[in-house]
C-alpha cells in the first residue's frame, strides 16, 4: 500500500525542521567566531511553491515525483546588515527564536501524523 501523501509531506516537513535545527546549532555554536555567517533554510512554505504537485500514486500506471521535486531545500545565508564588528553575523536572541519555532513546528506536525493515523484505524475498525 502506498503512503499517504499527507503523511509524505509531513515526513519531509520533519526533515526539513531537522536540518533547520541542526543550521541554528551551528549559528549558535559560532556565535563568537570572527567573520562567521549565519545560515537558515528558506521558508517550507517556499519550498511547497516551488514544488509541483503531482497524482498520488494509487496505481502503478500513475506518474510519480521525482526526488528532487520533493526535497529542494537550499540553504541560505541571513541578512548581512546584521554583521557585528568581527563579521560575524549570528543575533544569538534571533536563533533562539527560530529554535522555538522549529520545536512548535515539529510539535504541529508530529499531532498532525498521529491524527492521521488514528483516522485511518478508526476507518478499519
Amino acid at each position: 500500500m502506498a503512503e499517504p501523501y499527507v503523511f509524505k509531506l509531513a515526513s519531509q516537513r520533519s526533515e526539513w525542521l531537522s536540518t533547520r535545527e541542526t543550521l541554528i546549532a551551528g549559528n549558535v555554536a559560532n556565535a563568537n567566531t570572527p567573520g562567521y555567517r549565519a545560515t537558515d533554510l528558506q521558508p517550507f512554505s517556499s519550498v511547497l511553491d516551488a514544488t509541483q504537485m503531482t497524482m498520488a500514486t494509487t496505481n502503478p500506471m500513475h506518474m510519480t515525483p521525482t526526488e528532487q521535486d520533493l526535497n529542494p531545500a537550499r540553504v541560505v545565508e541571513t541578512d548581512p546588515s546584521d554583521e557585528t564588528i568581527s563579521g560575524n553575523s549570528v543575533r544569538l536572541e534571533n536563533e533562539m527564536i527560530k529554535l522555538g519555532d522549529v520545536n512548535r513546528d515539529y510539535t504541529m506536525d508530529t499531532n498532525l501524523k498521529r491524527v492521521m493515523h488514528q483516522m485511518m484505524l478508526s476507518v478499519l475498525k
